[in-house]
Formats: C-alpha cells, structure tokens, sequence
C-alpha cells in the first residue's frame, strides 16, 4: 500500500520540505534558513548541523501543517547542493564545516589535477571542465592544507551522501552528486580508479555510487526520533539539487530546456547518450533519471544580481527593483549589463570577469538598470541555451524552475531574447517536489518516471511566447551585451 512522502532540498540558503499524499498530490512545504560563513577570500563553509537541524525543522512543520503522524510516511528522498564536501570520521560525524559549492580555494589542486591528467583526458573522462568548484580539487586541499583531517576522516562525502549516512548509518552516495567530482568516470558510470590516483586520493574513502532511486536504507531509531518519523521509513539515495529541479520540470529525456532561476541559474538538457561540448559551456552529469545525462552550465550569478542591485545600489527591495525594470523599454534604452559579479559562466568560463554597465547616459534612471541587470542575465541564458541547441539538446520549449517563474515580466523578457516560448513551473518548492518525486517512485506510488511526472509536475497551462517586435530587440541586444563582454574579458590582460 502506498503511503505519504518527503522529499528535501538541502541548499546553501535554506533546506525545504515537501509531503506528498499516497496519490501523489502535495499536502505541505516547509523551510528553515541555513547560514554560511567565510573565513578567507573566495572560501566558502557551512556547519554540517545546521542542514540537519533545517531537515528536522523542515519536516515537522509539513506533518504539523498537513495533520500527518509520522507512522504514516514511509519513504524519503533528498536533492541536496552539489559539490560540497563533508570530512566524516568512522561514526560519521563531520570533522570540520563542509566546504561547499561557492568555495573556490582548490585552484592550485584543480590546475595540479588537469597537469596530472591532461585537459583533454580529464573532459572526456569526466565530461566536466578543469575547475576549483569540483569536489576531487577540495579533497585534495584537505589533504594538503589540513592532513590531520584527511588522515582522520573515514569518507568524503556530499552533502547528500553526509545527510543520508546521518539519516541511515550507510555510506552511499548517487551518481549525480559523483558525476561533479572530477575523479568519476562518466562513460563507466562509476569512480575512476585511475582518476583517483592521479588527484592523490583514496578511493576506500568515497562512498559507493547508487541510482538516485535506491534504498540506502531505513531511518536509524535516533534519526527517526528527531525527524519524528517511524524506523521503518526508507530513504532513497537520491540526487543533486539542480536534478531534482529538472525533474519537477519534466525534463526526462532530450527536447527541453530547464532554466533553474534562483541565486544562480544552472541551465540543463536532458541526453540519452554521451555529449560532451567541445566549447567547455555545458558540462555532462549523471541525472537523477538512470540511464540518462544532465548536460548543464552550472549557473551565472542571477538573482544574485538582483539582489545586489536592489539591496546594495538602489536600496530597495527585489519586488521594488521588478517594478521599476517593468517601467523601462525593451532594451534598457542602451544599458547593457554583464551579470558576472562572481565571474563569468557564459559566454565563457572566466574567474577573472567581474560585472559591468556600459551605454549609461545622463537620460538613464534606475529604471534602466533594473530593466538592464534582467536582460543581462536572459542574454547569459540565451548564450547557453544556444549551445545546447547546437548539441541537438534544444527542443522549442524552456521550462523556467524557482523564483524567476514567478516574475512575468522576467518570463516575458527571457521569451524574447530566446525567441522561443518559456513556460513557468508552479511547484513551491520545485527541487523539494523532484526529491519526493523520486521517493514516491521508490514508494510505488508512481509506477515510473513519466507517470510521476505527468501526476506531480505543475507546469503553467499556456507558455509565455514572444514578440517578434521585442525579439528583433533584443537580437540587438545579445550583440551588444557579447561585444560587451568580448571588451571587459580583453582588458584584463
């Protein structure tokens, strides 16, 4: 008999929650804020405790809101932050903070990994680009910057493999949060034994890689007590967070596009077969679905640049800075804006790029910002999902995931840069959504995939099209915003 589910999004900002009923249908969401800290320039932590305290926190507010007994949930599933690292000693508990996405502090291991290996070899082994974002290079810097740690830690989870080695006492870990490291070997569909050596790591200390939708195991009797659950609820292995969004989207096999609008924005295309960019835009990963790949750029800053705007330059909220963008005309009456305040995704990977306004005049207004910063990041996404195009990925339709779907105007204006129909996911919380997706499968609940995404996904009815008039505009733009670009990157040198 098919029971009640959970599915958890575990981020940098906050974890969420979604229950779903024994027919599929979302009873309750809940969230807690998570913080993160800094200790030197370009490094990144957060404190393993804080995601399990959200998770208890998370999960009692949807039993609480939704009048549920624990008894009555019998699987759950995470979509957790991808590369990050948690130190553990043999009875799992963190032997420092995570070193999480954000953090770029291995850039001598990554470059000391590419030299090992070679560039190329590493890409078509890996189908990821060379970067201190990774988590092989992180382990390595534990390695050489804290031995102490490295020698004491049992395993080097993620953040998924951590909290489900907390939740169920095994050491498993799924192949999209395996597929982000630099030492799996995404053809294999495993770790690299070769790869491994080469980083100078220890391969007795990764968790073994699972589909997304296995059992790792059922709630340890502690585990159960703080989540309020029963020990016999299961727990799947899960997935990333990025792929559990894509999920909720319905992207299960090539043809659309996810564009995943929160901080940053990851944009992916489903592949059924190998596809590596030989332009180093997109990345290959597993995908939460087995058997396919998730061909993604891993995310440009996006809202965090409107929220750097509105909070640090007009010192308004972000709803006040959508109000004034919506007060200026397409195009930003020539204001163009590079969203690569944290460096540059697209066109081109480059630590080194910082963001930019240019065209600005004495007739120009914060109007014309906020209008500006929105198309800067549509013109990003527009970058990439022409790749994606190229590599047969593309089909009409991008489905947009997170806080961007909400914004009509934004929708609007990504629909006429990209010239092609955008349409909203309406879930909450939509990576929460895909995790309980995958732990109803695993529930039976859905009898496969595409049944779970034709019951659980929502998905606007209509997509928001464009305007040829407003897309010749912004055709313009693009080329503004790339010469732009083409500038800023000359100039460093």
């Amino acid at each position: 008999m098919a029971s009640h589910t959970i599915g958890i999004d575990v981020g940098s900002q906050s974890v969420k929650a979604c229950l779903l009923d024994p027919e599929g249908e979302v009873l309750a969401v809940g969230r807690r804020a998570c913080s993160m800290s800094h200790p030197a320039g370009g490094w990144a932590e957060q404190d393993p405790a804080e995601w399990e305290l959200g998770l208890e926190d998370a999960v009692h507010q949807v039993l609480d809101v939704a009048g549920v007994e624990g008894s009555e949930v019998g699987q759950l599933g995470l979509a957790s932050q991808v590369d990050g690292v948690v130190a553990v000693d043999a009875a799992l508990r963190p032997l420092r903070n995570a070193v999480i996405w954000l953090d770029r502090r291995a850039a001598a291991q990554a470059e000391a990994l590419c030299e090992a290996v070679g560039e190329r070899d590493l890409f078509e082994r890996t189908g990821l680009v060379c970067d201190a974002s990774h988590t092989a290079p992180k382990m390595m810097w534990l390695r050489d910057e804290e031995p102490e740690v490295y020698a004491a830690a049992r395993s080097l989870p993620s953040v998924g493999g951590y909290l489900v080695g907390r939740l169920t006492g095994a050491l498993v870990q799924d192949r999209a949060n395996s597929s982000s490291t630099l030492i799996y070997d995404i053809a294999a569909g495993d770790w690299s034994a070769a790869l491994v050596e080469a980083a100078g790591l220890d391969l007795d200390r990764l968790p073994a890689v699972r589909d997304s939708t296995d059992l790792a195991g059922t709630l340890t009797p502690a585990a159960a007590a703080r989540l309020g659950l029963c020990s016999a609820c299961q727990v799947i292995v899960g997935t990333g967070d990025d792929h559990g969004a894509a999920l909720a989207a319905g992207l299960l096999r090539p043809g659309l596009i996810a564009d995943v609008t929160g901080t940053a924005e990851p944009i992916a295309a489903v592949a059924e077969r190998l596809t590596l960019d030989e332009e180093r835009l997109v990345e290959t990963h597993a995908h939460a679905v087995p058997g396919t790949l998730l061909v993604e750029n891993p995310g440009f800053v996006s809202g965090g640049s409107t929220l750097w705007l509105a909070e640090s330059v007009l010192h308004c909220s972000q709803e006040e800075l959508f109000e004034r963008a919506a007060a200026a005309p397409p195009g930003a009456d020539g204001v163009t804006f590079l969203p690569t305040l944290s460096g540059a995704m697209a066109p081109r990977w480059n630590d080194a790029m910082r963001g930019a306004f240019a065209g600005i005049a004495m007739n120009h207004t914060d109007r014309h910002l906020a209008r500006a910063v929105l198309e800067g990041c549509a013109y990003a996404l527009r970058d990439v999902v022409d790749r994606l195009a190229a590599l047969g990925l593309a089909g009409e339709e991008v489905r947009v995931v997170g806080g961007g779907a909400r914004s009509p105007l934004w929708l609007q204006i990504k629909a006429d840069v990209l010239n092609r129909p955008v349409r909203p996911v309406l879930a909450e919380e939509p990576t929460a959504l895909g995790a309980a997706m995958l732990a109803a499968l695993a529930g039976g609940v859905f009898g496969d995939f595409d049944e779970a995404v034709e019951r659980a996904a929502s998905l606007a009815p209509e997509p928001v099209r464009p305007s040829p008039e407003r897309a010749a505009i912004y055709a313009a733009g693009h080329a503004a915003y790339r010469r732009l670009y083409d500038g800023v990157e000359g100039s460093l040198g």
